[in-house]
């Protein structure tokens, strides 16, 4: 970022401010900010300091008492304005202007090579380069700098919309508060990354921790992530945290300027946020024209892997051509122009000490294993899902077997096999149980299922976590809910099935321990709000058996009410698309059983959302649009984004996710750049403006 002249220019600057012990004056105080950026840039992301921590403090102690004498030139890239006022209640949540969408994942050199072999079938013989770098293990953010000016930062969350951490990810000195993105003709652009705590910050922390009489934390990923959500951003300052930005995912150009040629390639925007100042992974990425060149360096990078002094779970390899990428677009879980090469998994061994067996809210019961604890990839293991009882038997496992654990993908716990060789006679096999371990129903084992179930409905554990299931994040949402409240109401007689979520007795409620006047209206006002979900959420949250996010908004899609589901017959359920017979199946017998009406008329009554999304002209049969496929680039003058594909898709229409042969309109906003520009090539694609697309909506 910064060439040999300016760093002598800014060390002599240093030096000049270090030996004037006098006051600055406002002819330099722009200057010293200058100054202390760059010092923050050496240190944070280069890792190369030029001065000591303590002539760092005497710089910035400076600036700080002339901001305080002078409060009105304070400005909001300072680097004193880290550090800001402490966070109250929960976090807003912001949708991101780009889903954050997962990466698919590949174990093996296979999968990588079968990978390849589709992604140059899809690019129909065009040259690819790609670009692997590191997989980074930490919390997943979201930056958007506009003007040259950081202006928020928002978690993950569901890769939608996440969390508002702005005030915490100012504490980070590797995220420059501004960066010089207008030079490369940038007006706005939001930014993809991974907050990080070092190996060493790590360390440290916990050994403060440990003085202090306080809990150490699990993992640097845990620590990250839980530093982003501390409620004092001053706490979250003294953790160390860094950051790594890896990827460009919106870019709004200034009028009249022409996109960078950076921009045309992954490592070219690598090269473009690291001159604005960001630290990102161009020092650890390289790029290949060959799988077999790919496979050779993911192999040889894995045994570096633990002499990196941050943590890192595997590669990425990455398309490097950036209209590629768009070409090759994407499904609704992940990229197709990119593929997560993990790292085999961390091994232990461990001795089964018993095995309890738990209920799930559709009745399987999973067999737990309680093991020796264990510390693995960073964590304490003590408890592995067995699955079922055909694992159980396959693997031959007993209790009191010693047993090889492992980390699959470095997060999931499991038992790779017993060591059979170190028995000792004494080990006994694991029976598995004949009636249910909490109602002591009789089981069931439906044919060709490997899982044995309770079909007891009331069944106090699948009442319980049908219950937590419906209140979750992913369902209706219901925050300041929970399990653990779940389970308190329940035992507490406070509530007993999901309508009893609508009708709960604050009163009582409030005489329970935790549970102050505050705490009473933010669980009210969560469980009120809602009400107004959308249709696809309440299916969800209902628990069907087979009837994921996904599918539940498929459904959603095809009624005007939740009530019209009733009338469809099994073939009409396997009509739908994604919908094969054992979902259908389900569908159709949740739909048809009397005590699912009256749940829903409970949950009705209650004034719960129950509109589907075939409205309005959709529901007359008039689809003008099916059949057509739409895109919307740049910035829209009258519509949010969401909103103009929510009009699309209600018209019958589909959202593609980057210009191709396949794509029929382009709607093209303001600065529109590269997408604009594949579209004219492509000659195929109408290439229109908002208002004619308003036009053609019967817009204004």
């Amino acid at each position: 970022m910064y060439n040999s002249s300016q760093i002598q220019s800014f060390q002599f600057n240093s030096n000049k401010f270090l030996q004037d012990t006098q006051k600055i004056t406002r002819e330099h105080l722009d200057e010293l900010r200058k100054v202390l950026r760059f010092h923050e840039y050496r240190y944070y992301v280069e890792d190369n300091p030029l001065i000591s921590d303590q002539e760092y403090d005497f710089l910035y102690k400076k600036l700080e008492a002339y901001e305080k004498e002078h409060p009105k030139e304070i400005t909001p890239d300072s680097p004193t304005q880290r550090v800001g006022a402490n966070l109250t209640g929960q976090f807003a949540t912001i949708r991101h202007l780009v889903p954050m969408l997962s990466l698919e994942n590949s174990y093996n050199a296979d999968d990588l090579g079968d990978w390849d072999k589709k992604v140059r079938e899809a690019a129909g013989g065009k040259l690819i380069k790609y670009s692997v770098e590191p997989k980074f293990d930490g919390a997943s953010i979201s930056l958007l700098y506009e003007d040259d000016q950081l202006i928020r930062a928002v978690t993950r969350g569901d890769g939608i919309e996440g969390e508002d951490v702005t005030a915490n990810i100012r504490q980070i000195r590797s995220i420059p508060l501004s960066a010089p993105f207008s030079s490369f003709g940038i007006q706005q652009v939001e930014i993809r990354g991974e907050v990080m705590m070092s190996k060493s910050s790590f360390q440290k922390f916990n050994e403060k921790q440990m003085e202090a009489g306080l809990q150490v934390l699990a993992n640097p990923r845990n620590a990250a992530s839980g530093s982003l959500r501390l409620k004092d951003p001053a706490a979250v300052r003294n953790r160390g945290l860094d950051a790594f930005l890896y990827h460009i995912s919106n870019i709004v150009l200034l009028k009249g300027t022409q996109p960078s040629a950076l921009l045309d390639t992954h490592t070219g925007n690598l090269e473009l946020l690291w001159q604005c100042g960001l630290r990102s992974p161009i020092k650890e990425s390289e790029c290949f024209n060959k799988m077999e060149e790919v496979i050779a360096h993911v192999g040889d990078f894995e045994q570096l892997r633990d002499t990196l002094p941050y943590e890192i779970d595997g590669m990425v390899i990455k398309v490097n051509s950036i209209g590629l990428q768009e070409e090759l677009g994407m499904t609704s879980h992940h990229p197709r122009w990119a593929m997560a090469y993990k790292f085999k998994a961390r091994q232990a061994t461990s001795i089964i000490q018993t095995v309890e067996f738990q209920v799930g809210r559709t009745g399987a019961i999973t067999p737990v294993a309680k093991i020796d604890p264990v510390f693995l990839a960073g964590v304490t293991i003590s408890s592995i899902s067995l699955f079922n009882e055909d694992i159980i038997r396959e693997k031959d496992l007993r209790i009191g077997d010693q047993v090889l654990v492992e980390r699959a993908g470095d997060v999931i716990p499991n038992i790779v096999k017993p060591l059979t060789e170190l028995r000792k006679g004494t080990e006994t096999p694991i029976l598995f149980p004949q009636n249910c371990p909490v109602c002591h129903s009789k089981l069931h084992k439906p044919e060709a299922e490997s899982v044995w179930r309770c079909i007891n409905p009331n069944c106090e554990a699948q009442v319980v976590e049908k219950m937590i299931h419906f209140v979750s994040k992913d369902a209706m949402d219901i925050r300041s809910f929970g399990e653990s409240n779940v389970r308190k109401f329940y035992n507490a007689e406070i509530l007993k099935d999901i309508p009893g979520i609508y009708h709960l007795d604050f009163g009582r409620i409030g005489q329970l321990e935790g549970f102050g006047e505050k705490s009473l209206d933010k669980l009210q006002a969560a469980i009120e709000k809602s009400k107004t979900q959308p249709l696809y959420r309440l299916i969800f949250g209902l628990g069907i058996r087979f009837v994921g996010e996904t599918t539940a908004k498929i459904l959603a899609k095809k009624v005007e009410n939740l009530w019209d589901l009733k009338d469809f017959s099994l073939e009409a359920f396997m009509e739908l698309e994604d919908i094969g017979p054992k979902v259908a199946g389900s569908i159709y017998e949740f739909f048809e059983a009397p005590e699912s009406h009256e749940l829903l008329k409970k949950l009705e009554d209650a004034g719960l959302n129950f509109q589907g999304q075939k409205t309005g002209l959709a529901q007359q049969g008039d689809q003008p649009f099916e059949g057509l496929t739409f895109l919307f680039t740049g910035t829209l003058e009258h519509l949010k984004r969401n909103d103009a594909e929510q009009m699309v898709e209600a018209k019958g229409g589909k959202i593609l996710s980057g210009v191709s042969s396949k794509l029929n309109y382009l709607v093209a906003g303001a600065a529109a750049g590269s997408k604009l520009e594949k579209a004219k090539k492509l000659n195929t694609v109408n290439i229109i403006s908002e208002q004619e697309f308003l036009n053609m909506v019967g817009g204004r």
